[in-house]
C-alpha cells in the first residue's frame, strides 16, 4: 500500500511539473557572468565567474559555462562546473527542484539534464545521489549511477508525507 501512495505521489509530481516545465522552455535563455569570450565562427562560448543560466525558473548556476551551439539554435549544450553547480526550477503550486554536481550538462533540444560528479536531485522531499544522474525535464525521468566503485552505490530517500520541505 505504500508503495502505491509513493508511485502515485511521484506520478502527480511529474504531470504538474510537465506543464510547468513545457512553459518555462518556450521562454528565451539568458546568460550573465563576470567574464566572457568565445569564437562566433565556432559557435562556441564560455563564461566565467558568477554564472547565471536562466530560462523561465529554470536556474543553473555555476563558476563557468561554455555553450556549445554547433547544432543550431534551440540545440545548444550549456556544460556548467563548479563546485559544485546548481540548477532549480520552480513548478505548479510551489513544487521546486534542486541539483548539483561538479558539472551540469544541459541540452536544450533534448530537454536532459545530466549530473556528472557528486551528483544530487532532490524533488517533492525525495533525493537522489549518485556519480551520475540523467534527468529529462519534460518527461520527468530519472537514472542515475554509482561510478563503479564497490564501496559507492546510488542513494536515494523518500521522506514520509507530511515532512516534506517543498
Amino acid at each position: 500500500m505504500k508503495i502505491t501512495k509513493v508511485l502515485a505521489l511521484l506520478l502527480c509530481t511529474a504531470a504538474l511539473a510537465s506543464q510547468a516545465a513545457q512553459d518555462d522552455y518556450k521562454k528565451e535563455i539568458q546568460v550573465g557572468s563576470d567574464r566572457q569570450f568565445g569564437s562566433l565562427k565556432d559557435k562556441v562560448m564560455t563564461f566565467v565567474d558568477n554564472v547565471k543560466v536562466q530560462q523561465g525558473s529554470l536556474l543553473i548556476e555555476a563558476d563557468k559555462l561554455e555553450v556549445i551551439a554547433t547544432e543550431g539554435k534551440g540545440k545548444e549544450v550549456f556544460i556548467a562546473s563548479g563546485n559544485p553547480a546548481h540548477y532549480s526550477q520552480e513548478f505548479e503550486q510551489g513544487k521546486k527542484i534542486i541539483a548539483k554536481a561538479k558539472e551540469i550538462k544541459y541540452d536544450v533540444g533534448a530537454a536532459l539534464l545530466i549530473l556528472i560528479g557528486e551528483a544530487e536531485l532532490s524533488q517533492a522531499g525525495s533525493m537522489v545521489q549518485g556519480s551520475v544522474i540523467r534527468y529529462n525535464l519534460v518527461k520527468q525521468e530519472l537514472a542515475a549511477e554509482a561510478d563503479g566503485k564497490k564501496s559507492e552505490r546510488v542513494t536515494t530517500v523518500f521522506t514520509p508525507e507530511g515532512k516534506q520541505d517543498q
